[in-house]
C-alpha cells in the first residue's frame, strides 16, 4: 500500500492552527470509539472462534487506540506558542507523532509475523475458525474503510500530513481486514492454512506500513526541504514583490505541517537601508499570506552581486 501525500500546493491552507487542532480531535476521537469496539470484539470473537487472523487484526486494531492518543498528544502539544526553548514553536511535535506512529507498527507488524510463522510450523495444529469469525472480518472490513475515507476527507480539508498518517493507519486496518477474510474463508472451505498465512500477510503489511512513516517522518526531523514545486512558487512570490530584482540561495525546511524558508534577494544597490528592508518586509508579507511558511527570514543583497556566500545550493 503506498502512503498519499496531502497536496502541497504553493496556498497556504485557510484554516487557522486552531481550527486544524480542532480537526484533528475530532476525527481522533472518532477513531478511538471505533478502535474501542472492532478491538474488543475482534480479538474476543478471534479467540472464542479460533482464528489467529482475526486475533491479528483485533491487536492492530488495539495498536491504533494507541495510535490515536499519540496523535491527540501531539496536536495538543504542536498548538504551544513559541518559547525561548523552542524559538520557531511546537509544530514538530507532529513530525515526532508520525515517528512514533511508524515505530508503533513496525513492532506491531514484527509481533505478527512472529506469531504466525509460529502457526505455519506446525500446521496440524490449525483448526477450522467458526463462521461467527468471518461475519465479524467483514464487518470490520466495512467499519475501518469508512473510518479512512472519513479521516482522509478532512485530513485534507486543513492540510495536516499527520491526520493523513493516522487515515492510512485506518487503511491499513481495512486492507488487513480484507486478507483476513479471505484467509477465513479458505479456512471454512477446508484450507486451514489460509487463516496463519492471512496473518503473515497482515503483519508484512503493517511493517511495510511503518517503515515507511517513520523513514519519511524522520527525514522531516533532519529538515528536509519541500519539494521544487513548491520552492518555486516561494521564489516567484518573491520575485513578484515591488522592488525585488533577483532571488537565489531559497532554503527550505518542514516544521510539522508548516515550511520555514531562508532566503536571498536581490535589490536596487542605490537604495538607502531603509528602503530595502521595506521591500523585504513586503517580500516575506508576501510569502507568509500565501504559502504555508511559518516564518522567513530574508538576506538583502545589491543586485548583481555574486560571491562565494552566494552559491547556488540543490533543493
Amino acid at each position: 500500500m503506498k502512503f498519499t501525500e496531502i497536496d502541497d500546493d504553493s496556498e497556504h491552507s485557510s484554516h487557522t492552527p486552531a481550527e486544524r487542532a480542532r480537526a484533528a480531535s475530532r476525527t481522533t476521537w472518532v477513531s478511538v470509539g471505533v478502535n474501542v469496539v472492532l478491538s474488543a470484539t475482534q480479538i474476543v470473537v478471534g479467540v472464542l472462534a479460533k482464528s489467529q487472523g482475526l486475533v491479528a487484526d483485533g491487536l492492530h486494531s488495539l495498536s491504533d487506540l494507541v495510535a490515536d492518543f499519540v496523535v491527540l498528544l501531539a496536536g495538543h502539544h504542536s498548538q504551544k506558542d513559541a518559547d525561548l526553548d523552542h524559538p520557531y514553536g511546537h509544530q514538530r511535535f507532529e513530525n515526532a507523532a508520525s515517528l512514533v506512529l511508524g515505530l508503533l507498527l513496525l513492532m506491531v507488524g514484527a509481533g505478527m509475523v512472529w506469531s504466525a510463522v509460529g502457526k505455519l510450523e506446525n500446521p496440524a495444529g490449525i483448526p477450522t475458525a467458526h463462521p461467527a469469525a468471518l461475519w465479524v472480518a467483514l464487518a470490520a472490513l466495512a467499519a475501518k474503510e469508512l473510518l479512512f475515507r472519513y479521516m482522509l476527507q478532512v485530513a485534507k480539508l486543513v492540510k495536516s500530513s499527520m491526520l493523513v498518517a493516522n487515515a492510512w493507519h485506518a487503511r491499513s486496518d481495512a486492507a488487513s481486514s480484507l486478507v483476513v477474510s479471505l484467509g477465513l474463508i479458505g479456512n471454512l472451505l477446508g484450507y486451514p492454512l489460509l487463516d496463519p498465512i492471512a496473518a503473515l500477510i497482515v503483519g508484512l503489511m503493517v511493517g511495510k506500513m511503518g517503515w515507511n512513516f517513520g523513514w519519511d517522518a524522520l527525514h522531516d526531523l533532519m529538515d528536509r526541504a519541500v519539494n521544487e514545486e513548491e520552492v518555486d512558487a516561494i521564489r516567484a512570490t518573491l520575485s513578484e514583490t515591488p522592488g525585488v530584482t533577483g532571488v537565489h540561495d531559497v532554503r527550505t525546511r518542514k516544521m510539522g505541517d508548516m515550511v520555514v524558508v531562508d532566503a536571498h534577494i536581490e535589490v536596487d544597490a542605490n537604495l538607502t537601508v531603509e528602503q530595502g528592508h521595506n521591500i523585504a518586509v513586503a517580500a516575506r508579507a508576501a510569502v507568509m499570506r500565501r504559502h504555508r511558511v511559518l516564518n522567513l527570514m530574508t538576506h538583502v543583497d545589491p543586485a548583481h552581486r555574486h560571491d562565494g556566500d552566494h552559491d547556488a545550493v540543490l533543493h
